[in-house]
């Protein structure tokens, strides 16, 4: 999930639209990362006086201010999750240091433009122990898991819904996208998902924020590589577990190519989920660079372009969601280059494999989607009578959903319920 505008013309205008909540910042990129964090406030992933007391603290624009205001915040929740007066139950445990691990994470969003800062790193080594301090207080414990690729490891969450073996349950495959991380996806689906019976497994392959930073892999497009050893895994170790009729792919935000793509080559698999659907991600990249920019990128000269957007990025009067968007694809991508960046992103494409995705798939198609523009709908035409697109309004029409998970949950379930029973 997250902010996936690349780059534009130095002289960029803010065009965006009014917001569709109360503002929480006059930095629209700001405004939105705030909204994500409060998001997972019904599912234990933070409070709201903390996050809102924090908002006010943040320069609007400055990277520096929004990470120090939120990994001071994870501080200060850390130390009341490691006070022995507050551990009196596993309850008070588990949401106390869940709330750290999303201020540490949020600490860490805005970072990525020097790969050398120490708190990329610092920021995840704690953010994941929170977590697993909160994974060993749930009432079934959620547990880690790396599982053998081809020549690299998938990093996994194994959540049983019953503490009772052979149970044949349905379950999620659950996999986030250009710049969340499976521990994310715990406040957004898993939680609802256990709550209504299903097992989940979250996942990351590389690019994404664990395997990135252990194995300084960046995204790759054939994503099969990444969720059909974890079905395997899944199908081998948990086979008492998983009721095989309803395994379902999830994929969020980016993710809806990743989703996409694996499960055009893996049959195993009952239904897809996109949240939301992604056709083609350099039509979308692309889109966003100037004519002129766009033609230096077209003349073949990487050296030009990449001094182009090097220049771009240090603009102080680019908007945070451009800077931002570059800086983080620049880093899941691997690659200093911003001319190879973009020539990488034409390769994820679901151009030629929508065919082989014969399941039924439901798409989220959010109005005020910002980032795929009319990708939903595209890829639920090409799926023909096998995709059911459902379209967000109103207060839920932000991508993917933010700000409306509860509502996201009960129509996507409602849809899971009808298919698979």
């Amino acid at each position: 999930m997250g902010q996936i505008l690349l780059m534009s013309m130095a002289t960029a205008q803010n065009t965006s639209s009014p917001p569709l909540t109360l503002p929480l910042s006059q930095d629209d990129s700001f405004n939105f990362q705030l909204l994500a964090v409060l998001a997972v406030a019904p599912y234990s992933g933070a409070d709201v006086g903390p996050v809102l007391a924090t908002a006010q603290q943040i320069e609007p624009g400055n990277f520096s201010s929004f990470s120090e205001a939120f990994y001071t915040l994870a501080n200060t929740t850390k130390a009341e999750a490691e006070d022995p007066q507050n551990a009196y139950d596993p309850i008070n445990v588990r949401d106390t240091w869940f709330s750290a691990a999303t201020y540490f994470r949020a600490a860490d969003f805005f970072l990525h433009g020097d790969w050398t800062d120490p708190l990329i790193n610092l920021l995840w080594e704690e953010q994941t122990a929170a977590f697993d301090q909160a994974l060993a207080s749930l009432p079934v414990p959620g547990v880690r898991v790396r599982i053998p690729a081809d020549n690299f490891t998938v990093e996994a969450i194994w959540y049983s819904s019953t503490a009772e073996g052979g149970a044949h349950r349905p379950t999620l495959i659950l996999g986030n996208g250009y710049d969340g991380s499976q521990e994310d996806l715990y406040h957004t689906i898993v939680v609802p998902a256990l709550a209504r019976g299903w097992n989940c497994l979250t996942y990351e392959g590389p690019g994404q924020p664990s395997v990135r930073r252990s194995q300084n892999l960046g995204f790759i497009h054939d994503w099969e590589r990444v969720v059909t050893p974890t079905i395997d895994y899944l199908l081998s170790e948990h086979a008492d577990d998983v009721d095989d009729a309803r395994l379902v792919l999830f994929g969020f935000s980016f993710g809806g190519y990743l989703a996409a793509r694996a499960a055009a080559f893996d049959s195993r698999l009952a239904a897809l989920i996109l949240d939301g659907g992604v056709y083609d991600t350099y039509a979308a990249y692309s889109a966003a660079l100037s004519p002129e920019l766009l033609d230096l990128y077209l003349s073949n000269n990487q050296t030009a372009f990449d001094s182009a957007a090097e220049s771009l990025r240090t603009d102080p009067s680019l908007p945070s969601s451009i800077r931002w968007g570059l800086e983080q694809g620049l880093w899941s991508f691997n690659t200093e280059s911003a001319f190879e960046f973009l020539q990488r992103t034409s390769l994820f494409t679901l151009e030629g494999v929508t065919d082989r995705i014969q399941i039924p798939t439901w798409i989220a198609n959010a109005e005020a989607e910002a980032f795929f523009p009319g990708q939903s709908a595209q890829v639920a035409e090409a799926l023909g009578d096998r995709a059911t697109l459902h379209n967000f309004t109103g207060a839920a029409a932000y991508h993917c959903q933010v700000g409306a998970f509860q509502e996201l949950s009960r129509t996507m379930f409602a849809w899971l319920n009808q298919t698979l029973s």
